[in-house]
């Protein structure tokens, strides 16, 4: 059976191929590298991205962190355990042009002193503005790596995107969702090792299925009030991240390093009391789109 320290190695290593494909991708940015302890145990490497052609803000974080089950954390967390056991690569891109998308990916293993374990991520798509040509091809190619594994995964992890991803004081979807799962362990049809190759997978396919969704519309030109919405969108984004978003509270309880986890929210965005859109505007297009249950494939 694999052990933690081999999974963090992967998630390490995955964590430089996306760095190098998204470089390429992009043509000019680079990313910075930021290494990083946790006074608890543990540490990471966060990279960074800025100011290039096509990502005008971004970040690729790789953590490796352990210790004890804090008071806070039993009690907000419901873990049992004493210690616990804690990798994974976290990905935002936000770009510059409003018709590309944002896009997330996140890929993590857990594991408590008591041995129990599990597999948790996702991957989801935040288009500005949504087009249905784009939408489908994105969760085409989620379908096809889950099918890989399991012909049930994408029927059941993309419904849980939807309901994950979701702003209840909007009412709304962040966006056209994904995949999302948690705690996938020893219940599922296949083993341990299964799902880490799942997990990889899925980070290790992101710079390619990015990249298309990069080429459709990174050379659309755009107007000021494009510019407008996508910082509407954005402000949408980040009412998600800090409120609603599990990842973001494990982190801020676990004592995980605060520039790290808030590495996900945009360069600029804006909030506009009672914006208004026109009817059968692109803007509407895409808010009538934000919704549940969307069948893209």
């Amino acid at each position: 059976m694999m052990e933690k320290e081999e999974i963090a190695l992967a998630f390490r290593q995955v964590q430089q191929h996306i760095c190098l494909e998204l470089e390429r991708m992009d043509g000019n940015g680079r990313f910075q590298s930021d290494a990083w302890d946790r006074t608890e145990g543990g540490g990471g490497l966060t990279r960074t991205i800025k100011d290039g052609q096509v990502l005008q803000k971004g970040g690729v974080a790789f953590s490796e962190v352990f210790g004890p089950v804090s008071d806070v954390m039993r009690k907000q967390l419901g873990l049992n355990g004493d210690s616990f056991f804690a990798t994974g690569v976290s990905i935002v891109l936000h770009p510059n042009n409003p018709h590309v998308p944002i896009i997330h990916m996140n890929v993590r293993y857990f594991q408590l002193d008591t041995g129990e374990y599990w597999f948790g991520g996702g991957i989801d798509l935040t288009p500005h503005y949504i087009h249905k040509t784009a939408a489908s091809m994105f969760h085409s190619r989620l379908k096809s790596i889950c099918d890989s594994f399991d012909p049930e995964f994408y029927m059941r992890f993309k419904p849980w995107a939807d309901e994950y991803f979701y702003i209840p004081h909007r009412n709304e979807t962040r966006g056209i969702g994904g995949i999302f799962f948690d705690h996938l362990n020893h219940a599922e049809s296949i083993s341990k090792e299964q799902l880490f190759q799942f997990c990889y997978e899925l980070a290790y396919q992101f710079p390619e299925i990015y990249a298309e969704q990069v080429a459709m519309f990174k050379d659309k030109s755009y107007t000021e009030k494009e510019l407008h919405w996508q910082h509407l969108r954005r402000g949408r984004y980040v009412e998600f991240n800090l409120v609603y978003d599990r990842g973001t509270k494990f982190g801020l309880l676990s004592g995980g390093r605060t520039e790290s986890i808030l590495m996900s929210l945009p360069a600029s965005a804006q909030w506009e009391y009672m914006a208004e859109v026109l009817p059968d505007s692109p803007e509407q297009q895409t808010l009538d789109l934000l919704k549940k249950g969307v069948d893209w494939v």
